[in-house]
């Protein structure tokens, strides 16, 4: 399972937690520092938790608000976890730099494999988009990291007169991934599919690499520079083939950076990466 035809040890290329042996240490920060953010928000009355948007117990979603709303777009962040764990509470604190920059953000969770396959979750995040837009009217700008960050693609690349003809035709015109996967194909290849239940057949179904790019829309693909070869080729690869078909695609390094400290700079507003997504929102506005 290691191994496929090309030689390629994508059981390793995509074990990030074997690849960053203080994982846990990271994990454990992302925990106190996110409730940390959770009760400074609710304290300042700018924090809406656990509202619901679907039926599930992880339909769940989170929103904070700035102090000064400039009324723009709305940030979803879409959390990693491969599909199947972690949480939108464990990332909290990552709507900081957006919130400081007049961005409200909302977190939403989604059920996870093996309950549900990848399809279901990509209809999971659909839902929440389509749940914040019937609440606000508002469009979004997706953020998300790994898994989130394949989510967040999706969300950019999904046809959304076709979902519901009440939602506008660019719901989501802009996206940022960091450290996310678009072709999903690799990780048949890998004891990760021993949890997702890819099969050749919905793979295709899964991989907005293969799906009509979003033509006219906004996509930026960030990649620790430590981070596997393989999570450097799934982010060349979508902004290349996509920016051929017409999407407006820009690939950034999160230098020494790896797949967990790649979104170390969200919290922080004057990051360079909340920097320039700054400027992507407030050019939607």
């Amino acid at each position: 399972m290691a191994a496929d035809t090309d030689g390629i040890d994508y059981e390793a290329e995509y074990d990030n937690r074997a690849r960053v042996p203080d994982h846990l240490v990271v994990l454990a920060a992302w925990e106190h520092y996110a409730q940390v953010w959770r009760d400074q928000m609710s304290a300042d009355g700018r924090a809406e938790l656990d509202l619901s948007y679907g039926a599930h117990e992880r339909h769940g979603i989170d929103i904070f608000r700035p102090d000064v709303d400039r009324n723009g777009p709305i940030a979803m962040f879409l959390h990693g976890g491969y599909w199947r764990s972690l949480d939108r509470k464990l990332f909290s604190h990552m709507a900081r730099g957006m919130v400081e920059h007049g961005i409200p953000v909302a977190l939403p969770s989604y059920r996870l494999c093996p309950e549900v396959p990848v399809a279901d979750i990509i209809s999971d995040v659909r839902a929440a988009a389509g749940w914040l837009w019937a609440q606000h009217r508002r469009r979004l700008l997706v953020v998300g990291h790994s898994a989130g960050g394949h989510l967040a693609s999706c969300l950019l690349a999904t046809d959304w007169q076709k979902i519901d003809p009440a939602l506008p035709e660019h719901l989501v015109p802009a996206a940022v991934s960091f450290s996310g996967i678009f072709d999903l194909e690799p990780l048949m290849h890998t004891s990760i599919n021993d949890t997702l239940g890819l099969t050749a057949e919905t793979v295709q179904a899964a991989s907005p690499m293969s799906w009509p790019a979003p033509a006219g829309c906004w996509f930026e693909a960030y990649v620790g520079s430590e981070e596997s070869p393989e999570f450097h080729r799934q982010s060349e690869s979508i902004t290349g083939v996509w920016s051929e078909s017409g999407t407006h695609t820009r690939l950034r390094a999160v230098h020494e950076a790896n797949h967990f400290t790649a979104i170390n700079g969200l919290p922080d507003p004057d990051s360079d990466e909340i920097m320039h997504i700054a400027v992507l929102a407030h050019s939607l506005e």
